[in-house]
């Protein structure tokens, strides 16, 4: 019987190690590659054609969003199942919209990883319960704010400190010293309000932050 070919992403090597064993001893599942961040995943998939991608959100160079958007859009029998620490439901409305089969926080039993591996696999989804709530719970408020609000309102005060800040040309890293938090911190955020606003990029983001009057030339 094939077996399953995992591609592992995340940019923190003692968990793609923990995940690489976990899976070794999963007689129908083998890890083909790993990756540090949402470029070399794309590259890999590219390269070796997995059918599964796990994928984390926040990475640097370019994080989990953007990477399971192009990888649906790119390579659409390659399924990307999410497996990170942000299970809020404004990170699992947007990697589904995104194009993701499935959503399983790092918090979750080893089985459900591979229950959610084995369901995306087969051409299912799969959310785990919490996701799954939070997906609801996220769309109602989607389409509740949609009419007659500016998405800039759904922004949280840190969101705004990071959009200025990135609006104004400052690394990731100096972000985090400006603002006292950890980077992989600002990656989520960065990651969050970004798809909010439904901007892809950073060009896209001072265009939008000029506009509104947030940054000025």
């Amino acid at each position: 019987m094939d077996k399953i070919k995992v591609l592992v992403v995340d940019d923190h090597p003692i968990v793609r190690e923990g995940i690489c064993a976990l899976l070794a001893v999963v007689g129908d599942m083998a890890v083909v590659a790993e990756a540090a961040n949402g470029s070399e995943a794309i590259d890999t998939v590219r390269e070796l054609q997995p059918d599964v991608v796990l994928m984390d959100i926040a990475m640097p160079i370019m994080g989990g969003l953007e990477a399971t958007r192009r990888i649906c859009r790119e390579f659409p029998k390659t399924k990307v199942l999410i497996l990170t620490q942000y299970d809020d439901k404004e990170y699992v409305l947007p990697v589904i919209e995104a194009g993701a089969s499935g959503f399983v926080s790092k918090a979750a039993a080893s089985s459900e990883l591979i229950l959610g591996i084995r369901s995306v696999y087969r051409g299912d989804s799969y959310l785990s319960p919490p996701a799954a709530k939070l997906l609801v719970e996220g769309y109602r408020y989607k389409i509740g704010s949609r009419v007659g609000k500016d998405p800039y309102d759904q922004l949280t005060d840190r969101e705004r400190d990071v959009l200025k800040l990135m609006a104004d040309g400052h690394t990731n890293q100096e972000i985090a010293d400006i603002l006292v938090i950890s980077r992989k911190t600002v990656e989520g955020h960065k990651t969050n309000l970004m798809a909010k606003l439904d901007i892809h990029n950073r060009t896209e983001l001072v265009k939008y932050a000029l506009r509104k009057g947030i940054i000025t030339v």
